[in-house]
């Protein structure tokens, strides 16, 4: 593998040859790191409001607990918290400004079962009954200020049936509540448009609930706690009212469609690693025709075809092996430098998000030891009797 031709061209082919399969394969190693990086970038978002597990409504947008069942719930072992909540759509309005978004009544627990504290970028959640918390989305769209005196109107249709003149001409077909801002929150474009937190029982009051109906309930698990048994547990105190979905179930889109991109991104430069793997069989052929007169040598000593396609077929596997590993090494001291120094910026202040994982490296030194293999075996099978003779 480390000894030159006589012949300059086929030095040059097995040079390129060598780099292509070096440059591949860290191009794929670097590729896969960074789509790790976007991945976890991307559910860092989601997971800051979405808990560990949460109950939803098996039927319909509400459901009620009593107090034996929240008594139980708080005795689930392995549950460390749990929130309720309430949702619903709403029309928000500021002076001439509107727009629609959820307004989410949640207790006084919820900041500590989801990581939504860190998001506030100015403000605070307030001390008043009718603070409430937007977007940062929210707050450009409406231009609201933050202070006591000017309120934005939450206007949400009245529950029941019926058309409006049933209710008369004068009834309001809808209820409002005046909140004043007392702080804003900044995560992600679309969820920075979505949500106006407020306190769930005036929530409750908005939406003509009583204070045992919710939309949902997030729960929080111990460290080492096993999701599976505490979802059974939450099944038997609520019962089949409502459904429990983990983490990844309540993001089931974002999740298939991060390993769709994953998986379309892996066989893109697979494909190009393919390509670029071809030059190793016409490497080692050009080889073969180079060492033709060795080659002979050797059958003419007692050397069977099957050992002498063995030699190039071994000679393939150590160049793509040994490009893969180097290829490989690069790869790594480059994700280890964006790790250390951010050196490429998405902002000023953002560092393009990597991740190095040891299964990257695994699935890339298995890529190519397998297209070697291939290309190896189809390139030594050029080898037979009538070239030996030629």
């Amino acid at each position: 593998m480390r000894s030159k031709s006589s012949q300059n061209a086929v030095n040059i082919i097995n040079f390129i040859t060598f780099l292509v399969i070096v440059i591949g394969s860290a191009a794929l190693f670097i590729v896969l790191s960074a789509f790790a990086g976007l991945r976890t970038f991307s559910l860092s978002f989601s997971n800051t409001f979405d808990p560990d597990l949460k109950a939803s409504p098996s039927i319909g947008k509400h459901f009620t607990i009593s107090a034996d069942e929240e008594s139980a719930l708080a005795n689930i072992e392995g549950l460390a918290n749990y929130s309720k909540e309430l949702e619903e759509r709403a029309y928000l309005t500021y002076k001439e400004k509107s727009t629609i978004a959820y307004i989410k009544g949640v207790d006084e627990n919820y900041r500590a079962v989801t990581g939504v504290d860190s998001t506030l970028i100015f403000g605070n959640w307030g001390s008043d009954v009718y603070n409430g918390v937007i977007g940062i989305g929210i707050y450009n769209l409406l231009g609201v200020p933050m202070n006591n005196r000017t309120a934005m109107e939450v206007l949400v249709p009245k529950p029941g049936e019926g058309s409006f003149s049933q209710q008369g001409l004068n009834a309001k077909p809808y209820d409002d509540l005046a909140l004043v801002v007392s702080g804003v929150y900044a995560v992600e474009e679309s969820l920075d448009k979505k949500y106006v937190f407020a306190q769930l029982p005036i929530v409750q009051e908005l939406l003509q609930k009583d204070s045992t109906e919710v939309s949902g309930i997030n729960f929080k698990l111990m460290e080492k706690a096993s999701a599976d048994d505490v979802r059974s547990a939450i099944k038997e105190v609520l019962g089949d009212k409502v459904s429990v979905l983990t983490r990844r179930e309540q993001n089931t889109s974002l999740y298939r469609m991060l390993n769709t991109e994953n998986l379309a991104t892996y066989l893109i430069f697979t494909l190009v690693l393919i390509i670029a793997l071809f030059n190793v069989v016409g490497a080692i052929i050009m080889m073969i025709l180079d060492k033709q007169q060795n080659s002979k040598t050797l059958y003419s000593l007692g050397t069977t075809i099957k050992e002498l396609r063995r030699i190039y077929f071994i000679q393939g596997i150590l160049v793509t092996s040994f490009g893969g590993l180097i290829g490989v090494l690069i790869g790594t001291l480059l994700i280890g430098s964006q790790l250390a120094f951010g050196w490429l910026k998405i902002t000023p202040t953002l560092a393009y998000p990597v991740e190095f994982n040891i299964i990257n490296i695994l699935i890339v030194i298995g890529t190519i030891v397998v297209l070697g293999f291939i290309s190896s075996k189809i390139a030594s099978s050029r080898i037979n009797e009538k070239l030996i003779s030629t």
